[in-house]
């Protein structure tokens, strides 16, 4: 039996993973094919095939690592700057408590949308659509849950 991949980093996410998987490939007695890259070419489980997998995922550790780091670094950057990420706000907490009010009162999130406007932004002006509430519901409730201790009523 043959494991066929298109590229050898997409075998697996870290050095651990690369080295159960080699192990199983063994135990299987399946061989394994690389479509691209340096390596390209079937590795027999009991030839070259588990060095192999050794040598490279030494090797690649330390740049997974590497690129971790950069991602973290650009990110506390970023931050420091005021850019959290994530999705814009597109109804403010004023508006979220209103649609909630009338949610606890039975109105239709098509009802809702419609008396809510959208403040910011290229859609300044707009109604926020009906999909848009359920998940700013659960992101607030969150915020608010970390923040207060609770979610307010």
């Amino acid at each position: 039996m043959i494991l066929t991949v298109h590229e050898l980093k997409r075998l697996a996410r870290n050095a651990a993973e690369l080295m159960i998987l080699s192990a199983e490939l063994q135990s299987g007695g399946v061989q394994l094919e690389l479509l691209t890259g340096p390596l390209t070419g079937i590795y027999d489980p009991h030839g070259v095939g588990p060095m192999l997998f050794a040598v490279l995922a030494v090797a690649a550790q330390p740049d997974r690592d590497y690129i971790r780091e950069k991602t973290l670094e650009g990110q506390q950057a970023a931050a420091a700057r005021g850019n959290y990420g994530g999705q814009w706000k597109v109804i403010d907490d004023d508006d979220v408590l209103f649609a909630r009010v009338l949610r606890a009162k039975g109105t239709p999130m098509s009802d809702i949308v419609r008396k809510l406007t959208i403040k910011t932004g290229k859609n300044a002006g707009q109604h926020p659509s009906v999909d848009s509430l359920p998940g700013t519901f659960r992101q607030r409730r969150l915020i608010w849950s970390a923040t207060l201790g609770h979610f307010p009523a």
